[in-house]
């Protein structure tokens, strides 16, 4: 799935770097592929990091241990039970957490759990990562601030 994404972004005209692995290893640990990426991604505001795993967990877990990473997790598309949208009305979108969590929390990794997801649900939730903004809103900033 890594090199269909890395493909669909290159495609779309982002930049892509791919921090491993390069080949399966059944015994690699993911925490050695995560946290560069999420080093890179604080390092540059503008940069987003995606990262590809079995159920997408444990990598957010570990990128969200380096201070100023926000990672989502995504395995699949949804309809929210008894949740409403940002604009407080009963949701009917499968990626509403994705775009919450860019609105909201400014995410700058997504964190895929592979195992669950089709490759056109990737795909879809790539790109609303990938074009959903910040809100800039003061009590989201506000927030952000306290978790960095």
């Amino acid at each position: 799935m890594k090199e269909k994404l890395k493909v669909y972004l290159t495609d779309q005209g982002h930049e892509v770097s791919d921090m491993g692995p390069f080949s399966l290893d059944e015994d690699d640990d993911y925490p050695d592929f995560v946290k560069p990426v999420a080093e890179a991604v604080v390092q540059d505001p503008e940069r987003r990091g995606i990262l590809v795993g079995g159920s997408g967990f444990g990598e957010a877990m570990c990128a969200n241990r380096v201070s100023g990473a926000r990672a989502l997790v995504f395995y699949g598309p949804m309809l929210p039970t008894g949740a409403v949208d940002i604009k407080g009305r009963e949701s009917q979108d499968p990626y509403e957490i994705v775009r919450l969590s860019r609105v909201h929390n400014n995410s700058n990794i997504l964190s895929l759990g592979v195992r669950f997801i089709k490759e056109d649900e990737i795909l879809e939730a790539v790109r609303i990562f990938l074009s959903t903004p910040f809100s800039m809103d003061e009590r989201h900033l506000r927030r952000i601030k306290k978790l960095d």
